[in-house]
């Protein structure tokens, strides 16, 4: 059964996979990709689970002001980016940390992002990775923007955008998906169904079977993915990209995941989740374990690597927090300095105003 949705289709497919949960492959499925690729796939998912803890940590000691973890969802993050190729346009939202990190941002922005430090926003040259977004779904008109823009100047790349299920109730979601289509933008637009938008369950978010099938409305195909299979993940984006390099227009997939911890660390999903549902995820769906049992049957993977990679990627992960914590801080008027080439009148004198309430609260401005 095909996982391409179209008018005709009444009931939906089950999402397109390649491995099974228990890590063995799916019938009539072949492992295609190199043993290379498998393991940066695996060292990528386990970096960000890995991150993610340490993150979480850094917010509960109070040097982050928030986290939106990723757990959970490393699968549909790495194996879709790992797809594009360098000249690509990567447009995430603020849990799409690892897939920035792994087109290339440095991991210290993460930090510096949640800490709220500006030079987060400072992408390093040739790193085509627009900053997260905190608006819902705003970054999807961006990507089709410049999506849009490769094709009037008429370059061989694509943009791609990841965004959650809840992005999809958000009017940037139909008029980037419209406006995609109608132009025939080079761009993959990925949403990242983990179940909840906040405390919302997919089935309050829209009365669609899938998310996937709002393509059809639009004129474009609709792929319904396992999301916690990363060599779907990535077959499917890799297609859909090059579908869009070539000429042929946007694609939208669905991917089908869960969130394992809270929406960000302000929230209690205990407070909405129905008991058991993580429980199940966890144990019998989690995407680093699927790859790693495949790895292991491919005899790829054993328990000293799994250690030393481990070793490795804790020192690694040392190494960016410590930057991103040591960063010197701003002084507050910087913040007036990177608006106008030559600031305006009205600047200047907010800019004053401001230096005068700071030296008479003689408080100062502070960072985590």
């Amino acid at each position: 059964m095909t996982s391409t949705l179209h008018e005709h289709d009444i009931r939906p497919p089950e999402p397109i996979s390649v491995l099974a949960p228990d890590g063995s492959l799916q019938p009539g499925m072949h492992i295609e990709e190199s043993e290379e690729m498998l393991l940066e796939m695996y060292r990528w998912m386990s970096f960000g689970r890995l991150f993610d803890t340490r993150l979480i940590n850094l917010q509960r000691q109070g040097r982050l002001c928030t986290y939106a973890p990723v757990a959970g969802q490393e699968a549909a993050q790495v194996g879709s980016t790992l797809a594009l190729k360098k000249d690509d346009w990567l447009f995430g939202s603020y849990r799409d940390g690892l897939a920035c990190i792994v087109h290339g941002l440095p991991a210290e922005h993460v930090p510096l992002f949640f800490r709220g430090h500006p030079k987060a926003g400072l992408v390093p040259p040739g790193v085509n990775v627009f900053g997260q977004q905190i608006g819902i779904a705003e970054q999807i008109p961006h990507a089709v923007g410049v999506a849009w823009g490769m094709k009037l100047r008429r370059a061989k790349t694509a943009a791609l955008t990841l965004f959650g299920d809840g992005a999809t109730s958000e009017g940037a979601f139909h008029e980037g998906m419209n406006f995609a289509a109608v132009f025939k933008a080079p761009v993959v637009l990925i949403s990242q169904n983990n179940g909840w938008a906040i405390s919302v369950p997919r089935a309050r978010q829209t009365a669609s079977e899938t998310i996937a099938q709002k393509a059809v409305a639009y004129g474009m195909p609709g792929k319904l993915v396992d999301g916690n299979d990363v060599l779907a993940m990535y077959r499917e984006t890799r297609a859909a990209l090059e579908r869009a390099r070539n000429g042929e227009g946007p694609t939208f997939i669905e991917a089908v995941t869960y969130r394992f911890g809270p929406h960000s660390t302000a929230d209690d999903p205990q407070r909405y989740q129905p008991a058991g549902e993580l429980t199940e995820w966890k144990d019998q769906r989690d995407p680093i374990t699927r790859l790693r049992v495949c790895l292991e049957h491919l005899n790829l993977w054993d328990a000293n690597k799994q250690e030393a990679l481990e070793e490795e990627l804790r020192e690694y992960i040392a190494r960016s927090v410590t930057t991103a914590l040591t960063e010197p801080i701003p002084p507050p008027e910087s913040m007036f300095e990177q608006v106008y080439a030559e600031p305006t009148p009205i600047l200047k004198q907010q800019r004053q105003e401001m230096l005068e309430s700071l030296r008479q609260s003689q408080k100062g401005v502070t960072f985590p």
